[in-house]
């Protein structure tokens, strides 16, 4: 029964976590192939669109912004092939939502390059539109150091040889706190649920002494599926930081992180409920125990590839790359990097000692 329980909320978990990330991050930016120059993808304050012809990036540092503190606004303009741009006239005005009045405005400015910032302390709590105008052709009759009346339309362009964007944000005290709390307990909590799960089983099996001399090899095996899961809550946590960069190396952290939660989980399901009937017959043996190459072949492959394919970037510019240079080391890839080490090390015990482990059940059941 307990195994039952134990495989329909862990299946359950993994689909809420992978869901949960996916949906919450990425459903409103797959629009873009990558998020210009900004040193993250955001997921609040921030986002796209295109502006004539070009298209315009904007971001807030910090990405929770709070009244009263100086807040950076980050612009990047590019083509639709994703190409900086050079020389684009530009105008930012930000207007408060709820009684649509202009609180800031920042004139006419000739640009060298299509990224730039700005700084503005927001005077409260509340939600806020940020209308950047790119002036067509750099028409000098946007008059440089001017800045346009307010309008009541604020992508109204009569009278502006100008393309317009609008960027709505929202301004808090303690959204942010809130925000990260609920990610982490999305996160930890299921990973904690499952290990409950598993430690209940687990006592449930030593009450009727279905271990002895494996348990602590048991032990072993399930820190290694930790391990695994590990590894794919590092990549879960890392992936924003590489939209920047390009929309593919999230998508491709997030399912290298889902894949490792998966494969982690899916090793310990299979122990859960094959080990009642492991030791009844030849017939379960090799069924368990063909089920555990079959995952930890998944779990040796999908390691080794990562392994590879960082190595490869850090030496070599990586597919996709904007910047055709390779990408840097840093903390969070030696960690995720290290784990997978170890990770890979285990999987290859991990075979070793399933086969051991068969053939001497095959013998003792003769």
């Amino acid at each position: 029964m307990l195994d039952k329980i134990s495989f329909k909320l862990c299946i359950s978990m993994t689909i809420l976590i992978l869901s949960g990330f996916f949906l919450s991050y990425t459903s409103t930016s797959l629009i873009r192939e990558s998020y210009g120059h900004l040193d993250h993808f955001p997921h609040y304050n921030g986002g796209g669109d295109g502006v004539g012809q070009y298209y315009a990036y904007m971001g807030l540092n910090p990405e929770y912004a709070r009244p009263h503190e100086i807040t950076q606004i980050t612009f990047s303009i590019q083509d639709f092939n994703g190409n900086d741009v050079r020389n684009v006239e530009t105008m930012v005005e930000i207007y408060e939502t709820l009684n649509g009045q202009r609180v800031a405005a920042y004139p006419w400015t000739l640009h060298n390059i299509g990224d730039f910032n700005i700084n503005y302390v927001f005077p409260r709590i509340g939600n806020y539109q940020i209308v950047l105008s790119i002036a067509n052709n750099n028409d000098s009759a946007n008059n440089n150091n001017e800045v346009d009346p307010p309008r009541s339309i604020l992508g109204n362009t009569q009278n502006c040889n100008c393309d317009r964007a609008v960027f709505n944000i929202s301004i808090s005290s303690n959204f942010c706190s809130i925000y990260n709390t609920t990610l982490l307990m999305a996160v930890t909590g299921p990973i904690i649920v499952f290990g409950i799960v598993l430690g209940l089983s687990y006592r449930n099996r030593r009450k009727r002494r279905m271990y002895s001399k494996l348990s602590e090899k048991e032990i072993l095996k399930y820190s290694i599926m930790f391990l695994a899961i590990a590894a794919g809550l590092v990549h879960l946590a890392i992936f924003s930081e590489h939209g920047s960069r390009h929309i593919y190396y999230s998508i491709f952290l997030l399912a290298a992180g889902g894949a490792q939660i998966a494969y982690g989980i899916s090793y310990v399901l299979i122990t859960l409920t094959n080990e009642s009937n492991y030791y009844k017959n030849r017939d379960s043996v090799m069924i368990y125990y063909r089920k555990t190459v079959l995952i930890n072949l998944f779990g040796l492959v999908g390691t080794g590839v990562l392994l590879g394919l960082y190595t490869y970037s850090v030496i070599f510019p990586p597919p996709l790359s904007p910047t055709n240079e390779p990408e840097e080391i840093d903390l969070a890839g030696i960690l995720d990097k290290s784990l997978e080490i170890f990770l890979f090390a285990g999987i290859i015990y991990l075979m070793k000692w399933e086969k051991q482990r068969s053939q001497k059940q095959l013998v003792d059941i003769k």
